[in-house]
Parts: C-alpha cells; structure tokens; sequence
C-alpha cells in the first residue's frame, strides 16, 4: 500500500526537497504541500494523508497548533504527524508528543532517517528520533507529581495487570519483540495487549501511551 504524505513546512524549498526524496520512494508520494499549519489540517482531509511531515515554526497557524486539530479530529484518525525541524529541543519534543505528533524528526535527519521516520510512523509504530532519546523521555516528560493527569491515572484502572505490564515496557521504547521476550509471551499477544490499552486509554498510537505511561504516574521519570 502507497503511504500518502503531506508536507508543512513555509519554506517552499524544503519542500520542494522532501518532495523530490518521499517521491523517489517506491512505497510513498507527496500528495500534498501546506505552507501554514491551518492549510495542512484542510488538506490533510481533503487529500486523505496517511502521514504528515510537519514543521513547528509557521505563520498564523504553528506545527503545534495544526497537529492538536489533526489529533482531536476523529474524521482524522488515520492521520499520523511526524515532527520536522531545526528545533529540536527538549520542550519541543514534550510539547509534539503531548499534541498527539507520533514522531519528531531533526531537519539535519539522514534521508533513510526520513524516509523509515514515515514507514514507522504510518505503522503506528513512531515515537522519537535518535536525538530524541528514550532518556530524554524519561527526564523530562514528567517533572514532578504536580504534572500528573488525575484523569488518566483513573483511566488506568480499566486496564488488566498485564495491560499494565505492557504499558510500562512500551514506554521504555522497547518494540514488541523485546516486550515478548522480557515478559515470555508471543509478539501477536504484545500487540494484542498494545492494541487494547489504546483502545482503553483512548491513545492513538505507541507515543501517546508513552506520555500517558508518565502522565499518569504509572512510569516515573529517571533521575540519572
């Protein structure tokens, strides 16, 4: 299946770069561009985009802002964001993930980096780029019980023990065949249990169970 991409970003070369790069691939196509966050959401509907690749910094409408509509859409469901940009800092990637973005990705990114960035993504599989490291994640996503979601803390009792088991090894990033490995069971029955805590935690993909995971309390943040 053809994964259809959409390009955000203001700067009309860079485009015109990504599109030259996804277009190459034999697996993807651009179907689309957006110079400003309100532009991608409209064509992320009107285009029926599986990924978008979206830059934070915009005018009128931000990479943020435009990736919070997609995810609180649910005629967007499908849609997975992927974060693009020179920026990449700490708050960024905490405020991306928060926003419901899959993935976030440096500009300064391999090609391959890119291109496995939106094959991870469309999969459902996404959570950071190498800069973006699970120890960054688990530094600063939570900082302190004053962050904590009373909400989804609640949320979490709908899961079963080994849904909460699972939860917790997702958000150490490891993929489905560690989790199986560390907890003895098949990789069909890992991605049973992913499935139905996303189901249950109302999460669209792996990097929204991650921030729930820390949100909630359920992980603690590491201190070294």
């Amino acid at each position: 299946m053809t994964i259809r991409v959409l390009l955000a970003d203001d700067q009309a070369l860079l485009r015109s770069a990504f599109r030259v790069l996804v277009d190459s691939e034999p697996d993807m196509e651009v179907v689309g561009e957006a110079s400003d966050g309100a532009e991608a959401v409209r064509l992320a509907k009107e285009q029926g985009a599986d990924v978008v690749l979206m830059d934070i910094r915009m005018p009128g409408t931000d990479g943020l802002a435009a990736t919070r509509l997609i995810s609180a859409d649910p005629s967007l469901a499908q849609v997975r964001v992927v974060i693009l940009t020179t920026f990449e800092v700490d708050d960024y990637v905490i405020q991306s993930l928060r926003a419901g973005a899959s993935g976030f990705l440096g500009k300064g990114s391999e090609p391959e980096e890119l291109l496995n960035a939106i094959r991870v993504a469309a999969g459902g599989e996404a959570l950071l780029s190498p800069a973006a490291t699970k120890g960054l994640i688990a530094r600063f996503l939570a900082q302190g019980d004053d962050d904590r979601d009373p909400a989804r803390s609640e949320r979490l009792g709908a899961l079963t023990g080994r849904e909460r088991e699972v939860l917790v090894q997702v958000a150490g990033g490891h993929s489905n065949d560690e989790i199986a490995e560390r907890l003895q069971v098949s990789p069909l029955t890992v991605k049973t249990h992913v499935n139905r805590a996303m189901a249950k935690l109302g999460a669209r993909d792996r990097a929204q169970l991650v921030v729930i995971a820390y949100e909630s309390g359920l992980v603690r943040p590491r201190t070294d």
